[in-house]
């Protein structure tokens, strides 16, 4: 019972987010994402659902540990890394960055560190944590909510674009022409 209510509860949160950020890439004048400005609300709308999807991913791992027929050396091989490597890159990022503007407050284009290979390391490093505790635990019910979640983490790059157009004229374009999206 309690695997469903959290499985229910993580779709939810990422739907509600996925919806969220498909209405501000279809209607970039009334987006909710990025915010048009940065409150004392903002990152509590960011990070609440953002860590309560994270920490709905490892109670449904532990919960429902080894219940994928994932191979051990896969598991423990290629999971525990791209754990390892995601964090990294994104706890290296976010220091870089700061908490407000990861969170969508106004700043400078980064276009250093690991925005060098990539316009959005920070979410192919979530996406990479995410996989890899797929893999790591190999449970059905961190599979459903981590797609949902990857789903989330591919879009939300469509709606900020706009955005960092916008902010940051011609910085953003050549920058943008000359690195790629995701890898």
């Amino acid at each position: 019972m309690m695997q469903a209510v959290l499985i229910f509860v993580g779709l939810v949160i990422a739907t509600g987010t996925l919806a969220a950020i498909l209405w501000s890439i279809a209607y970039p004048d009334r987006g909710l994402w990025p915010p048009k400005r940065y409150t004392k609300a903002t990152p509590v709308l960011v990070w609440v659902p953002t860590f309560a999807l994270f920490g709905i991913l490892i109670v449904l791992g532990v919960m429902n540990w080894g219940s994928l027929p994932i191979p051990t050396w896969l598991r423990f091989g290629v999971g525990i890394p791209l754990i390892v490597a995601g964090n990294v890159i994104v706890w290296s990022e976010v220091a870089q960055f700061g908490i407000a503007q990861t969170g969508g407050a106004k700043g400078s284009l980064r276009t250093g560190g690991m925005y060098r290979y990539s316009r959005n390391p920070q979410y192919v490093a979530d996406i990479a944590m995410i996989i890899g505790w797929i893999l790591l635990c190999a449970s059905s019910g961190a599979a459903l909510v981590g797609f949902a979640g990857i789903a989330v983490l591919i879009a939300a790059p469509f709606a900020e674009e706009p955005w960092l157009k916008e902010q940051y004229c011609s910085q953003f374009e050549n920058y943008r022409a000359t690195v790629r999206r995701f890898l």
